[in-house]
C-alpha cells in the first residue's frame, strides 16, 4: 500500500511533528508492503527526521497523478503547522487523524491572514448553520478569546474524510453522535519510553545543579508551549502559597513562552523569581533530562480542544506522578480527587491526581501540597501511571492500531459531499482555460 502522509516533522517545534517522527519508523518496519511518502509544508522542513521520502507538499499532486497513492493520511491539529493541508483535504479525501476536535483558532487565523474573509464566512456558515447571525464577524474583526471554542469548524473535515481517527474513545463517541454518516475510529495514542524507569537519574541531578535547585527540594514541572490554557496562573498561585508556607518547592516551565508575554511579570509579582525556571524551547532529546529532574508533572488544560496530552503520557512513561485537569474525555482514567480524596473508580488504583475545574485553585493547591510532602503517594502514582502507560499507551499499540485503521480507510470510498463552500471545490483553473481558448488550445 502506497501512503501519502501529511504532517509537520522535526525540527518544526510541534508535538505532532515529534509524534509523526516517533510512529513512522515503526510503520515502516511493521509491514514490508507499506510505502510511506512524507509531505511537509515547504522545502527542507523536516528533512532531518521521519526517515526517507520527505517531499514538499507542492509535489503531491504530480506524484499522485503519476503513481496514485492508495491512501492519504492527514495529521491535523489546531495550529499553524497544519495550514497547508487544508488545500488537499477535500480534493484528496483520506484518513484524517484529529489531534484536536476544535480547529477554529488555526483555521480562522489562516484564512483571515490571507485576506479571505468571505471564504471564512462561507466555511463557518457551512460548518455551523445554527450559530447566531453575524457571530463570525467576531473573528473577522480580529477579536480573540475562548469564544472560538464554542464552534469547532470541524464538520467539513469529518464529512469529506474517508475515515476520521481520534485518540480517545469518548471523543470518538461524541463525533459519531454529531456526524452519524461519518466513519470514526480510535487509534490508541502511544509515546516512547523516555528512559528506563528506575535508572540512576544523573541527568536529572545535572539539571537541578544547573538551575541551582537542591536535591531535597520538590520540583514540579509543566511541559509544552507555555499558554494560558496550560493553567499557568493557577500553578503560579499555588507555588507562591506553598513557598509562603515554608515548603522548598520549585517550578520548571519547559517550553516556549512567546504566547505568554505577561509570564515574567506574573512570576516576579508573586516573588517567585528564584523558584520558577523558564527554559524556553527544549529539543526533544533533552526532554528526558527534565523528566528525570521532576518530582511531579503538572499536566493541566482548560479550555480544552479534546486533545490527548502527549506530555502527560510521557510523564507516565517516565514513572513520574502527575496532576491532571478533571476533563470529561478523561473520565475513564482512574484518579484521586485532589480536594475530596475520593477515587474516581474504587475498583482501581489511581494513576494520577485530578483537579476539579470548578474549584481549581483549591484543588491544585491541595494536590501540590500533598505531593510535596507525601513520598509514598508519589511512588504509588508513579508506579501505577507507568503501568497504565504500558497497558494503554505504548508505541507498539499505536502502531498496530494505525495499520488496522489505514487498511480500513484505504478500502473505503471517498464520500459524496454536496454543497461544500466554493473554495474547497474550485480548482482555480478558469483563467488558464480562458487563455487556452484565446490561443486556440482548448482542453490542453
Amino acid at each position: 500500500m502506497r501512503v501519502a502522509w501529511f504532517s509537520p516533522l522535526p525540527p518544526v517545534p510541534s508535538g505532532i511533528a515529534s509524534y509523526s517522527a516517533d510512529v513512522l519508523p515503526l510503520l515502516d518496519a511493521a509491514d514490508a508492503s507499506l510505502s510511506i511518502d512524507r509531505f511537509v509544508d515547504r522545502p527542507g522542513t523536516g528533512r532531518t527526521a521521519g526517515g526517507p521520502n520527505v517531499f514538499n507538499a507542492h509535489d503531491f499532486v504530480w506524484k499522485h497523478q503519476r503513481a496514485p497513492y492508495d491512501l492519504v493520511v492527514y495529521q491535523l491539529g489546531n495550529a499553524r503547522w497544519h495550514d497547508y493541508m487544508w488545500a488537499y483535504l477535500a480534493a484528496y479525501p483520506g484518513l484524517v487523524v484529529l489531534h484536536d476536535t476544535h480547529l477554529h483558532h488555526a483555521r480562522a487565523r489562516h484564512l483571515l491572514r490571507q485576506g479571505r474573509a468571505d471564504d471564512y464566512r462561507a466555511e463557518f456558515r457551512y460548518d455551523h448553520p445554527d450559530a447566531p447571525a453575524g457571530v463570525e464577524e467576531y473573528a473577522v474583526e480580529g477579536l480573540s478569546g475562548t469564544l472560538y471554542y464554542l464552534w469547532s469548524m470541524l464538520p467539513v473535515v469529518v464529512r469529506t474524510a474517508r475515515l476520521t481517527a481520534v485518540h480517545n474513545p469518548r471523543i470518538a463517541a461524541g463525533l459519531r453522535d454529531q456526524h452519524p454518516d461519518a466513519r470514526v475510529e480510535v487509534i490508541r495514542m502511544g509515546v516512547p519510553a523516555p528512559f528506563q524507569a528506575g535508572r540512576p537519574d544523573d541527568a536529572g541531578h545535572a539539571v537541578r545543579h544547573e538551575l541551582g535547585i537542591a536535591d531535597q527540594a520538590t520540583v514540579f514541572v509543566a511541559f509544552g508551549h507555555v499558554t494560558v490554557e496550560k493553567r499557568i496562573d493557577p500553578i503560579l498561585r499555588a507555588t507562591a502559597t506553598l513557598a509562603a508556607r515554608g515548603a522548598d518547592v520549585h517550578l520548571l516551565l519547559v517550553g516556549q513562552a512567546d504566547s505568554f508575554p505577561a509570564l515574567r511579570d506574573a512570576i516576579d509579582g508573586r516573588g517567585l523569581g528564584g523558584r520558577v525556571h523558564v527554559t524556553g524551547y527544549v529539543d526533544d532529546r533533552r526532554v528526558p533530562d527534565y523528566l528525570a529532574a521532576a518530582d511531579v508533572c503538572l499536566c493541566l488544560r482548560w479550555p480544552t480542544a479534546g486533545e490527548t496530552s502527549a506530555s502527560w503520557l510521557r510523564a507516565l512513561a517516565a514513572a513520574r506522578p502527575t496532576v491532571i485537569s478533571g476533563l470529561a474525555h478523561l473520565a475513564d482514567v482512574p484518579t484521586l480527587d485532589a480536594t475530596t480524596g475520593r477515587l474516581s473508580d474504587p475498583a482501581q488504583t489511581p494513576v494520577a491526581i485530578s483537579v476539579d475545574l470548578l474549584d481549581e485553585d483549591a484543588g491544585l493547591l491541595a494536590a501540590m501540597a500533598r505531593l510535596a510532602g507525601d513520598r509514598p503517594l508519589r511512588a504509588s502514582l508513579a508506579a501505577e501511571g507507568h503501568a497504565w502507560w504500558s497497558r494503554e499507551h505504548a508505541m507498539a499499540l499505536m502502531a498496530n492500531d494505525y495499520l488496522n485503521v489505514m487498511r480500513e480507510a484505504a478500502a473505503r470510498e471517498a464520500p459524496e459531499v454536496p454543497d461544500l463552500p466554493r473554495h474547497f471545490t474550485d480548482d482555480y483553473s478558469a483563467l488558464v482555460r480562458r487563455i487556452e481558448e484565446e490561443m486556440g488550445l482548448p482542453g490542453t
